[in-house]
């Protein structure tokens, strides 16, 4: 699945740079990648790259809407929107994160909800960090999430919540062996 998501997206992120005339380096440019980074996004090799704050930043650069990115829907509602529990669209770019979108079907919001299950994994190191405009809203439902903001680590544990600059660089990791559920805002 992770794989086949991962192919899909890069397939969307070729078509509306072909469609757009946009370089390959003006859209590493605005990810903050390289050439050759986001060449692998594109190919579906690149789910290191392949983060929603990249995919955002593409989105609003270009007046689309992020699902259009993520799941090749355009959004059509308008008043409200409904995500039952459990069935949000849902992406997987990478093994330790699944993103479920809460709001996919509404058209011209002004953030993006995310239910998000991290799973544990090694430490990794040197640490993969990503930023993207504007802050960012996040609440641990369930486990124990460490969340390094710069050079500053925290814990957040079950019901704690942070809201942060996401402009500054940041990276979430799940903590005791356990996985993660939160609830993630970006705006």
């Amino acid at each position: 699945m992770q794989e086949e998501t991962s192919l899909q997206i890069g397939c969307r992120l070729k078509g509306l740079r072909d469609a757009l005339d946009i370089s390959v380096e003006d859209m590493a440019q605005l990810c903050g990648i390289t050439a050759d980074e986001y060449l692998h996004m594109e190919e579906g090799t690149g789910s290191g790259y392949l983060h929603v704050s990249n995919l955002q930043k593409i989105a609003r650069k270009y007046g689309i809407s992020i699902d259009e990115l993520l799941f090749g829907e355009e959004p059509h509602m308008n008043t409200y929107f409904i995500t039952r529990k459990g069935k949000g669209q849902v992406v997987e770019r990478r093994k330790e994160y699944k993103y479920q979108s809460l709001a996919s079907g509404f058209s011209g919001r002004k953030a993006d909800p995310f239910m998000v299950v991290i799973d544990p994994k090694p430490e990794e190191k040197p640490i993969s960090m990503s930023s993207h405009a504007n802050q960012e809203f996040d609440m641990v439902m369930e486990g124990c999430l460490e969340i390094t903001i710069g050079t500053k680590v925290l814990t957040l544990n079950e019901g704690d919540s942070i809201y942060f600059d996401s402009t500054q660089p940041h990276h979430l990791r799940a903590l005791e062996n356990k996985p993660v559920t939160m609830l993630a805002i970006i705006f």
